[in-house]
């Protein structure tokens, strides 16, 4: 059995909507989750203050332990991935030396290839260092990284990455008012790719 260790976006914990449904989603397509909150992320729940996330040593150490926990209890393949930065934090794990963490791939919703507007400050040096297969799986309106923005191809040459482009999709895949697709369409179209990314990557 495949497990997906998935993190949450800056701004959204572990049950958001998009979370759940998601979750819900890729259980459907036989792939069970683990979802956790980083360390500022359960501050908030308890006192009910908003707060910027971690310093990323912290996100990746917690990440990283929560790793180990998995795979310790687990006996299937073991993936990680998460929403925007839960996402950015998991390809980062994915560029580490393959005999610090057991994982086999990595999937990352929405993910965030620069900061909006800023089309100078790309996430991409990690992503020539990646240990294992990840797929990116993207709207093509979403602000941190659009289809028509640039050409990906040669910005994603030489990485073991694979982008899959949900049609109108912003950075929740959202889609446009006017098409015939809705949100929970678009999440369960991301699901299937995963599922079948995972699948593949054995």
């Amino acid at each position: 059995m495949c497990t997906l260790i998935l993190a949450h976006g800056a701004g959204a914990p572990a049950d958001s909507y998009f979370m759940e449904y998601l979750a819900d989603a890729l259980a459907r397509e036989g792939i069970a989750t683990v979802r956790f909150e980083f360390p500022y992320m359960e501050r908030r729940r308890e006192d009910g203050k908003k707060r910027p996330p971690d310093r990323q040593p912290v996100l990746l150490a917690h990440f990283r332990e929560l790793i180990r926990q998995v795979s310790d209890q687990q006996s299937g393949s073991v993936y990680i991935g998460g929403k925007s930065m839960g996402g950015r934090m998991a390809s980062l794990l994915a560029a580490e030396p393959a005999e610090q963490l057991p994982v086999q791939g990595c999937v990352c919703f929405g993910y965030p290839f620069h900061p909006p507007g800023k089309h100078d400050r790309w996430r991409l040096d990690h992503f020539k260092d990646f240990q294992c297969p990840v797929m990116v799986i993207q709207g093509t309106r979403d602000p941190f990284g659009k289809k028509d923005e640039t050409d990906w191809a040669e910005k994603l040459e030489g990485s073991r990455c694979r982008l899959y482009w949900l049609e109108g999709g912003n950075h929740d895949f959202k889609p446009l008012a006017k098409q015939p697709e809705t949100q929970e369409q678009l999440l369960e179209e991301a699901a299937r790719m995963a599922a079948s990314f995972i699948r593949e990557a054995g």
